[in-house]
Parts: C-alpha cells; sequence; structure tokens
C-alpha cells in the first residue's frame, strides 16, 4: 500500500518512518510537512525550511509541503489538509503513517479525518512505552537536537540540547520521555536511515507567545 509519511523532522517522525520502512506491505512515497507560509518554517517544531530540505535529501524521500496561514484556525486547516489529502488520493495514495504514541484524542481526530476522504490513518508507534521508546531512538544511533521547549513544563536550559540519555534523565518526572503532551520538539540530523548527516549550527533562543522557547538552527551549506 503506497503511503505518505506526516513529517515534522523531529524523533517521533523518524523513528516512525523508520518502523515502517521495514514494513514490506507499506511504501512510504514522500513526507508531508505543514509550513507555516510567513515564516517559512516547519509549524510549531520552528525549524526552518531548508534544513526539512536537507532532512528530506538525506533520507532520500520527496517533500509534500503545505503551506498554512500564520493565524490558522481548525476549520481552514482542516480544509486545506483535506483538499490536498484528496489531491493525494488521486495519486494513489492510501494512507498517512503519523509519530503519535498514546493521545487518543489525537488519533480519533486523524482516523475521522482521513476517513471522510476514504484514507487510512497509520500509528506504528501506538501505545509503545515512551521511555523504552526514546531509549531505543538513541540506542538506534538517531541524533536530534531539541528545537522548542514549552515553558510550562520545562525551563530554558532544555532548548537546544542534545537528546540524549542525559537529557532524559534531567527531564522532570512529569515529563513525557519522547515529549507526547508538547514539552518539547526536536529535529533530526543523523541515524541509520540518513545517508549522511545534516551540518549544521545553532543561532538565536528566542522566547514566543509568552510561553515556548525556540532554539533557531542554521544550515551550515547555505550561510
Amino acid at each position: 500500500m503506497k503511503v505518505i509519511m506526516s513529517w515534522s523532522g523531529g524523533k517521533d517522525s523518524v523513528i516512525a518512518l523508520y518502523n515502517v520502512l521495514k514494513n514490506d506491505e507499506l511504501e512510504v512515497s514522500s513526507l508531508l510537512t505543514t509550513i507555516t507560509e510567513a515564516y517559512e518554517r516547519i509549524s510549531m517544531h520552528g525549524v526552518r525550511k531548508e534544513l526539512l530540505e536537507a532532512q528530506s535529501k538525506a533520507l532520500d524521500l520527496p517533500l509534500e509541503l503545505v503551506y498554512i496561514p500564520t493565524e490558522c484556525s481548525n476549520e481552514i486547516y482542516k480544509r486545506i489538509m483535506e483538499k490536498r489529502m484528496m489531491e493525494l488520493k488521486a495519486q494513489g495514495i492510501k494512507g498517512v503513517v503519523f509519530g503519535d504514541i498514546f493521545l487518543e484524542d489525537i488519533r480519533k481526530y486523524r482516523e475521522e479525518n482521513l476517513s471522510q476522504v476514504g484514507m487510512e490513518a497509520i500509528f506504528p508507534l501506538w501505545g509503545i512505552s515512551t521511555r523504552g521508546l526514546a531509549h531505543t531512538f538513541i540506542g538506534l544511533g538517531f541524533k536530534a537536537v531539541i528545537t522548542c521547549v514549552d515553558s510550562e513544563f520545562l525551563d530554558k536550559s532544555f532548548v537546544g540540547r542534545q537528546y540524549s540519555r542525559k537529557f532524559l534523565s534531567d527531564l522532570p518526572e512529569m515529563a513525557d520521555p519522547c515529549g507526547e503532551n508538547g514539552e518539547f520538539h526536536s529535529f533530526v540530523y543523523d541515524g541509520p536511515i540518513f545517508k549522511k548527516p545534516i551540518s549544521f549550527k545553532s543561532g538565536k533562543v528566542e522566547f514566543r507567545e509568552n510561553r515556548f522557547y525556540f532554539q533557531d538552527l542554521l544550515l551550515k551549506q547555505s550561510l
């Protein structure tokens, strides 16, 4: 079955893709990412589009970009995504793979929206222990940097750090090891399914919406 990967550039997307690539019954045609059009960055994660493009090249999978407005209501988002899903379905795509792990309401939302266009939602990480998954990701040799933290869960010191066993041990007890509740977001720059590592350097840390710390990343080749 031909599927598309819902792609954030973060660790859950990457480990989900890693699992799906080992499934002979699924053929990943491309990576689907929403970009905030005014900023040319991955929505929520804040990662620049050129880093996403470098990731796509390193993974040898094409990108499907969906541009959304800065102030994007759920209704507008749903309308934009439904249109794109219909286009993908016409191209033979039958399902969308997600990196969600345990949030039932998000799973239900995705399943209901895709069922309306006759497509399947696939969750290869569903129900896996997030602590176990975090250590598996690191143990496989994937490398990621924390690009965003929610200050309601974590302080500024966590943004810009490597996603490592030390990072996991430093997390407060109430924070999920995979950031499944939105505690943090990441950008993966190397690992066993990457043809080569992505070379980048850290830019400024910014505080936005009176809540989120973002670590800007700059692609070295573009400097």
